[in-house]
């Protein structure tokens, strides 16, 4: 006679799943997805083999894990801080509190770069505040031949963005410690772009973002002085018909037109994100037809 013990649902996988995505539709717009990244990283297995393990019970010490991963979804600490990683440009990048979590909306940034430069030309590309490194990682697997320096004022952000490049066996890649162009005197690039912080200080949307950095998130009272500098200094590192594109507040497209226009920027153009937003704007210092 066969002794073994079935495992009951309450005990299985596919339980605490369904248990954990009820609890989680409090704070997350995709509590299911979140409870499998969790349950995913405890048990080291994909998301897949979650599917082909659900009826299998779990482990005490691995419901506990999880347990105290839900606990912290709970408080709004994002899903990829809680498993260090998140995917961007089907590159799975280590993340930590000391970064930003990387946007689906910002790879709106990078493909206008890649359509701007189609033509396969080595060129210099400037990334400033470039955070866990997601857009110069993005770019430069994409454009190998391409010399690309990545600015951020925080040492412990560019350890994360240099661990990525490590990982990712990306070399062409120079990490420079720095306040936008403060540590660039006298360079100039084919193309600067930049995901700064663009969120006004009073925004509301700050309390859901408690976890991840200030210093990425707000530049002060209206959320449009960092993207003001960084219009006001580019004119100063860009060659001749070089570049500058830039992400922003879906209600900030507007604004960064005209300050654009106020440097003498031409062929100005705004282009909306996955989700219909105006969310990248970009022009060049000459009228410029075509691309680069």
């Amino acid at each position: 006679m066969n002794t073994a013990a079935t495992p009951t649902t309450s005990d299985s996988i596919e339980a605490a799943l369904s248990g954990a995505a009820m609890r989680l539709g409090v704070r997350s717009e995709s509590p299911r997805l979140d409870a499998e990244l969790l349950l995913a990283k405890v048990l080291k297995v994909t998301r897949a083999g979650l599917i082909l393990r659900g009826a299998q019970s779990m482990r005490a010490d691995d419901r506990t894990t999880f347990e105290g991963l839900i606990k912290r979804r709970l408080r709004g600490m994002p899903v990829a801080y809680l498993t260090e990683s998140r995917e961007f440009w089907s590159m799975n990048l280590r993340v930590s509190p000391a970064v930003l979590v990387p946007r689906p909306e910002t790879e709106t940034l990078v493909e206008e770069v890649l359509r701007l430069a189609a033509t396969p030309v080595p060129r210099s590309m400037l990334d400033l505040g470039t955070g866990s490194g997601a857009i110069a990682l993005a770019i430069a697997s994409e454009r190998p031949s391409w010399r690309i320096t990545a600015v951020d004022v925080s040492n412990e952000a560019l350890d994360v963005a240099k661990l990525n490049a490590h990982e990712l066996k990306v070399t062409s890649v120079r990490w420079q410690l720095g306040s936008w162009f403060d540590s660039l005197q006298g360079e100039r690039f084919d193309l600067i772009v930049g995901n700064p912080p663009y969120v006004a200080a009073d925004d509301p949307a700050l309390i859901d973002l408690a976890c991840e950095p200030s210093l990425a998130l707000t530049p002060g009272p209206t959320g449009l002085e960092a993207l003001q500098r960084i219009i006001a200094q580019a004119p100063a590192h860009l060659h001749p018909g070089g570049w500058l594109l830039l992400e922003h507040g879906h209600d900030q497209a507007a604004a960064v037109r005209q300050m654009l226009k106020d440097q003498d920027f031409n062929s100005i153009q705004t282009c909306l994100d996955l989700s219909g937003r105006p969310r990248v704007t970009f022009g060049t210092l000459h009228k410029t037809v075509g691309n680069l």
